[in-house]
């Protein structure tokens, strides 16, 4: 849906009485720096990071829109500047926002009572965002963060701005009278997030409805942050999610989605990719691709999970059944939940026989027998001095197949997690790490 030009959805006939009854908007930031929300109509906010902000918006309100913009500065009387997302300069927005800005628009209570809302691109990209009906409605999500990956061509501080804003042509902006289809540019964003619009004519499957009346949650930001503080590069890795190279202090937001099974994230070190992302890693190589589509070989320190699973629960643990390449934490931020560690030197320590280049192998890889990879069924194995060598280590992590569920932990569904690489910034290098310099993707 672009600003330039409403979408279909805005231009229906607005033929019902709308509804008294105000909807809600329940607005939170989950990113881990300021944002400051802006909603059309309704104003503007700050939101550091966990705040929430919670907005009524009249049932038969059209051309609504809610925005996070960034890197702000604002005086006493809220006035300003913002690098992304600005509205004239102030606090309290009574304009649309500047380009680039992720979008979330909605008109209320319209045709046969009906919500229409969608998240939309034709703005360009800045923050990860969602929004889902309280009601049972479909959420949508744009939370690959885009701004790495951004076309250079797009890229402007702060965000990845759209094509239409970048060169101001037909082809892109479809004005007037003329139509216009999908270029490689608006593929771009298509591709990243499937369900937002990607340029002014896109097509009607980017619009969701759902019952007048109904409120809404809107979150910026993913439900996983993976942060590498190791004094290396890491290749992050997560199935599903793909991979992202994180220099160290770099950071990659991920989106989960709920009811997600046998999920992992994990670190690859290494590594040596070309410009198409193909090539290998020295430990926690998934098939010879940056966007990894499988498991990694051992060995890798893995963060497991499963989201909104029995009784509401998100389940998670940190497991050494693969073996150990990184020191690695991994908790959720909602500050009720165990926080899960496993930062001793496994690789300086390792047995002998369970050496290998760049970390610290398991020993079902080693020697591939039910006594340690308990391939006879439950209860088929128990502890060995390998797993205990790593349970002595990282008490709270998962040592051998079979090991008890003290090694699982559990937390609300709705969740949101951070993974962090090297969490006490450990000086030390991957074991048998080669000295020579990787050409780095």
């Amino acid at each position: 849906m672009a600003s330039k030009t409403l979408s279909i959805f805005l231009l229906i006939a607005i033929s019902c009485i709308a509804a008294t009854r105000a909807a809600t908007f329940n607005i939170t930031n989950r990113c881990n720096y300021t944002v400051w929300a802006a909603a059309m109509p309704g104003g503007g906010v700050r939101l550091n990071s966990g705040e929430s902000w919670s907005l009524n918006v009249t049932n038969g309100t059209t051309g609504g829109r809610i925005w996070g913009r960034t890197n702000c500065t604002f005086d006493n009387a809220g006035r300003g500047t913002c690098q992304t997302g600005d509205c004239e300069g102030v606090l309290e927005c009574k304009s649309y926002g500047k380009a680039p800005n992720t979008l979330v628009e909605f008109a209320l209570n319209q045709y046969n009572n009906l919500d229409f809302y969608d998240i939309s691109l034709v703005d360009g990209f800045n923050i990860p965002v969602q929004i889902s009906p309280t009601y049972n409605c479909s959420s949508v999500k744009c939370a690959t963060d885009m701004n790495e990956e951004c076309p250079t061509q797009l890229k402007v501080p702060g965000g990845c701005n759209s094509a239409c804003n970048a060169f101001n042509t037909t082809q892109y902006c479809c004005t007037g009278a003329s139509r216009c289809g999908p270029t490689t540019y608006s593929r771009f964003f298509k591709d990243k997030c499937p369900d937002a619009y990607s340029y002014p004519m896109d097509d009607a499957t980017s619009t969701f409805t759902c019952q007048g009346g109904t409120d809404y949650r809107v979150e910026f930001s993913a439900n996983f942050e993976i942060v590498n503080n190791c004094p290396y590069t890491v290749w992050a890795a997560a199935s599903p999610g793909g991979g992202r190279r994180l220099d160290r202090g770099q950071s990659w937001n991920l989106w989960v989605a709920a009811g997600t099974t046998m999920a992992r994230i994990w670190g690859r070190t290494g590594c040596n990719f070309d410009a198409s992302g193909h090539g290998r890693c020295q430990t926690g190589d998934c098939t010879g691709g940056l966007q990894c589509t499988g498991w990694g070989v051992p060995p890798n320190t893995l963060a497991e999970f499963a989201l909104n699973q029995f009784a509401n629960q998100d389940f998670y643990d940190i497991s050494l059944v693969d073996g150990f390449n990184i020191p690695m934490d991994f908790y959720p931020l909602n500050g009720g939940c165990h926080k899960i560690s496993c930062t001793a030197d496994i690789n300086g320590q390792c047995p002998g026989v369970l050496r290998a280049s760049g970390g610290c192998n398991n020993p079902c890889t080693v020697f591939k027998t039910n006594q340690y990879c308990c391939t006879d069924g439950p209860g088929s194995c128990g502890p060995t001095d390998y797993s205990k060598f790593f349970k002595d280590r990282c008490h709270d992590a998962y040592s051998y197949p079979q090991d008890d569920p003290t090694s699982t932990f559990t937390c609300p569904a709705g969740s949101n997690y951070r993974v962090v690489f090297c969490p006490l910034g450990e000086p030390h290098v991957p074991l048998l790490m080669p000295a020579t310099t990787h050409n780095q993707y």
